[in-house]
């Protein structure tokens, strides 16, 4: 057992990471992850931050090596957004802690999971501890990429970066099989319709209403027939997102307004009380802001999910109409995607996949998602 099991298929990744772990002289203050979506960023620097603070480079089994993978040491911290953005007061806080001298372990180290999700105020925080950092403090960064659209120059040069790769089909399906027990035929069929994505691929294994939710949308591109058809698919897709957001908002909203309420001393009697009621309020209208732009966030990821699988389908299909040997996204779909590659010429489907991507951009840039589906759906009817 070690911490670096977590970072599937990234070899040289690891080694990197271990050597510059095991020797001073080949660490850094700031790190920046890289890499496509499922790659395993996050678990990438939370593993390189055990190693750091282990006495034997991420044993796996050291009070050090739980604490932080269950994201409970005293000197690391993560931040990981609920909501559309990282804020400058979230950093600021967060730069405050981090200036401290470690308690425990030899680094106060701090983890940001989306970094591309910073807003400019919030960069400019952390570009000034990243500037001047506390010597025993060490920053990870993890971003889809280094482009100056996710990570601004000024803070990526003062950065060393890491590159993952999306790990291969083969190496997901073994950490479903042996981690995690998943039956081996089921464990096979979601590493080869995920994407290389371990979270995807344990999800779709393991959660009957996912596979259902990649059926649904799977059928979207042989099934606009009429115009009718694309607002129905658009409202299913739609409803779906909200249901995925509203069954979160129902399992979290009411537990943290019953734990603020016991926090500001609800129900309480004597001198104070008027105060405690009038910060208590506050507090209350703070907690619902944060739990709507978590719902925000929880649905259009929903619909980001919807929109990958169906721009992989139609990758697919340009890929059987030009004869390439290049594996298919979606094996399971191999008759629907080369009837449709026989139907539809190469330069409608390419057509339908920049639709699909406009609507990625467009939900990006805060386009209400049903204006946006909508459009993309009558986009794909028209081919």
């Amino acid at each position: 057992m070690s911490v670096w099991d977590d970072v599937v298929g990234q070899p040289a990744v690891v080694a990197e990471l271990g050597a510059a772990a095991a020797d001073p002289a080949a660490m850094t203050h700031a790190w920046l992850f890289t890499g496509p979506p499922g790659s395993g960023r996050s678990n990438a620097a939370r593993a390189f931050a055990a190693a750091l603070q282990c006495p034997d480079k991420g044993c796996g089994e050291c009070r050090a090596c739980r604490t932080i993978m269950a994201g409970t040491h005293a000197d690391v911290r993560e931040i990981v957004p609920e909501g559309l953005s990282i804020s400058v007061a979230e950093m600021r806080a967060l730069v405050q802690l981090a200036a401290r001298k470690p308690s425990t372990a030899p680094w106060q180290i701090v983890i940001i999971g989306d970094a591309d999700r910073l807003t400019e105020g919030a960069s400019n925080a952390l570009l000034k501890a990243v500037e001047e950092p506390a010597p025993e403090t060490v920053f990870l960064l993890c971003a889809p990429s280094d482009h100056p659209d996710d990570v601004p120059i000024t803070i990526r040069s003062r950065c060393r970066p890491v590159s993952l790769r999306t790990p291969s089909a083969e190496a997901v399906a073994g950490v479903l099989r042996d981690r995690d027990g998943i039956d081996p035929d089921q464990a096979d069929w979601a590493a080869s319709v995920a994407g290389g994505h371990v979270g995807r691929a344990r999800r779709l294994a393991r959660d009957a209403h996912a596979r259902k939710r990649r059926e649904s949308i799977l059928a979207v591109p042989t099934g606009l027939h009429r115009l009718g058809d694309a607002f129905a698919h658009a409202d299913a897709l739609i409803s779906s997102a909200e249901a995925e957001a509203n069954e979160l908002r129902e399992q979290r909203d009411e537990v943290e307004r019953e734990e603020l309420a016991v926090a500001m001393g609800a129900g309480g009697t004597g001198k104070g009380v008027a105060g405690a009621a009038r910060a208590a309020k506050a507090a209350e209208r703070d907690l619902e802001k944060r739990q709507k732009s978590r719902a925000t966030r929880t649905q259009r990821d929903a619909l980001d999910r919807a929109l990958v699988d169906l721009a992989g389908f139609y990758r697919d299909t340009l890929v059987a109409g030009s004869g390439a040997g290049v594996a298919l996204t979606n094996p399971d779909r191999d008759r629907e995607i080369r009837t449709a590659a026989a139907e539809w010429t190469a330069e409608s489907t390419l057509r339908r996949l920049e639709a699909v991507l406009a609507c990625r951009e467009a939900l990006e840039q805060n386009v209400k998602p049903r204006i946006a589906v909508e459009a993309m759906m009558t986009a794909l009817h028209r081919g």
